[in-house]
């Protein structure tokens, strides 16, 4: 075995990929949060509908997105791995245990609150990625005008042969583009409609921030970057950047549409 493969399969090798992953994972957040927000356009769907398009087809983008399941998949089993080892090196409890005075509490149940997390993208997944992959969904033109880009009318095509996930056509002499796209948006709109699935996401996203808050800091510290002059700056951008704004943030989406959203 080189040299390599024996540092990466140690304790500490494994620390470090699963704190690369989870800093990759926290980028993809950032970018996922800022597509998802298309939702609060005022626009029925279109801007939402458009993006979809977009980062399902992409090359490049799709090429990410197998990095991306790689990296949820090492992240997971690696974490929970580690934190198996951690609990069997230590399988004898002291008798008087003062968990809150040596750690927080999120730093000693990283392993729940990542099953959790686990859980919940598997059902988001199911939700709404495979259902636009190969579910039924519906079609919705939009006819665009070029100059200003303002929506003239919006109708559901729905099958009216429409196979492909999106697609745009330009009228030169009106003006105007006929955009007609696989709804993902009425998708979305229909599942924030159910109880559970609305509570899942919010107990999913407390336990996503509290992940977030100490995993953020800790993989610096497993990539050793631990100094004074760094910390306070690491530990205000995982409290309240993944800590709270990203969690925050996707749970504002299913609360818009149970409780404010009309259709």
């Amino acid at each position: 075995m080189s040299r390599f493969s024996e540092y990466f399969s140690s304790s500490i090798g494994k620390k470090i990929t699963v704190a690369l992953t989870g800093l990759f994972l926290c980028l993809f957040l950032i970018v996922h949060l800022w597509g998802n927000l298309q939702l609060f356009k005022s626009d029925g769907g279109f801007a939402l509908n458009k993006y979809t398009v977009f980062m399902t087809s992409n090359p490049f983008i799709k090429a990410i997105s197998y990095i991306l399941y790689i990296s949820i998949l090492w992240h997971a089993f690696k974490g929970l791995h580690l934190a198996w080892q951690n609990q069997r090196a230590r399988p004898v409890r002291y008798a008087v245990t003062n968990g809150k005075a040596n750690s927080m509490w999120s730093s000693r149940n990283m392993g729940i609150l990542g099953t959790i997390v686990l859980v919940f993208i598997a059902v988001h997944l199911s939700n709404f990625w495979a259902e636009y992959h190969w579910g039924e969904l519906p079609y919705t033109r939009y006819v665009v005008d070029v100059g200003t880009g303002e929506i003239l009318s919006t109708e559901d095509v729905t099958g009216q042969g429409y196979e492909e996930k999106g697609f745009v056509l330009t009228d030169v002499a009106n003006e105007q583009e006929i955009h007609v796209y696989k709804d993902m948006y009425k998708v979305v709109e229909a599942g924030f409609q159910q109880p559970l699935i609305v509570l899942l996401y919010l107990l999913a996203m407390v336990a996503l921030g509290f992940h977030l808050r100490h995993g953020f800091q800790s993989s610096f510290q497993s990539m050793g970057i631990n100094h004074p002059k760094y910390n306070g700056a690491i530990r205000w951008v995982g409290t309240v950047i993944f800590g709270i704004l990203i969690p925050a943030g996707f749970a504002s989406m299913p609360i818009y549409f149970f409780f404010f959203h009309t259709t």
